[in-house]
């Protein structure tokens, strides 16, 4: 899979963390930055990296602010963008499992080293169950061309 991974200042360090854990996995890495820990705008980044995810040109995207709550409000702005706040293994296994979330944001001021590595894990490697989730995932879908407009990139939906 192709997987976009962007941050802020404060989660810059555990972005680098990241991107090598994501390719340890097998996966390719789009790093959409920031370059340093130097003070950005995490809607800044976090628009640079959902944007490809909503457009279709990455398969998932991991973003990182120091709570993961900025990261989710601007994720979740973009067509067909299913992007879930995640705290521990379970969050991380449902998202994907229940919500075929594309967007995994994360605190880099909350979570330990050890746990962020395993969720990361567990999201690339947990496969969406479909059936009555589908069916769910598709009237978000209808939401997002009803509510913007566009009609979203959704994998699931084709």
């Amino acid at each position: 899979m192709k997987i976009v991974v962007a941050s802020d200042h404060r989660g810059f360090q555990v972005k680098e963390r990241i991107l090598s854990q994501v390719v340890e996995l097998g996966h390719e890495t789009i790093d959409m930055g920031p370059d340093s820990a130097d003070v950005v705008d995490y809607p800044d980044y976090g628009a640079k990296g959902t944007r490809l995810i909503s457009e279709g040109m990455a398969d998932r995207a991991i973003l990182i602010c120091g709570s993961g709550i900025g990261m989710s409000i601007v994720a979740n702005k973009f067509p067909g963008v299913r992007a879930a706040l995640c705290h521990d293994e379970l969050t991380a296994e449902m998202s994907r499992r229940h919500n075929d979330a594309n967007v995994l944001c994360l605190s880099a001021d909350l979570l330990g080293e050890r746990l962020t590595s395993r969720m990361i894990e567990i999201w690339l490697g947990t496969e969406f169950e479909g059936g009555r989730h589908a069916r769910r995932i598709g009237k978000i879908a209808a939401l997002d061309q009803q509510l913007i407009g566009t009609q979203p990139y959704c994998a699931p939906c084709e």
